[in-house]
């Protein structure tokens, strides 16, 4: 991906992360995924009462991309106000695994300019896989 690609990208994310439902924890986050056709999806943290239940901007990204037709991820860009921006949760970075691979670009920005990359296998070592096993394809 080059600057101008990222620049872009995190423009997306920064966009959606203004429609974020952030109501408890008062943290928007948005996210941008580029898929290996290079379309762009975007979506943004949607909170519940019931915390559980809340939905990250990253896992809104991917499902938008897969909604549409896209199977694997090639890149994310996830956007906070934070001055040092996290890297997706656990959760997120799991289903990155799901639609990406080790090398999927994982881009953590902050709106202050703050910019941190890692590729997907640095945050996340042994990803759940699920293997073969006597249940698999039936039902």
């Amino acid at each position: 991906m080059n600057q101008r690609e990222e620049h872009a990208l995190i423009a997306l994310a920064a966009a959606a992360r203004r429609n974020a439902h952030a109501p408890y924890s008062g943290f928007p986050v948005g996210a941008a995924v580029v898929a290996d056709d290079d379309r762009a999806f975007f979506g943004c943290n949607v909170e519940n009462a019931s915390l559980g239940l809340t939905l990250c901007a990253e896992r809104a990204a991917i499902a938008a991309a897969v909604a549409s037709g896209a199977r694997r991820i090639g890149a994310v860009v996830v956007v906070t106000g934070s001055d040092k921006p996290p890297w997706p949760c656990g959760a997120c970075l799991q289903w990155l695994a799901e639609f990406g691979d080790a090398r999927t670009l994982v881009i953590a920005a902050s709106v202050s300019g703050m910019v941190r990359r890692a590729e997907l296998r640095d945050l996340i070592k042994e990803p759940f896989e699920l293997m073969s096993t006597p249940c698999a394809g039936q039902g």
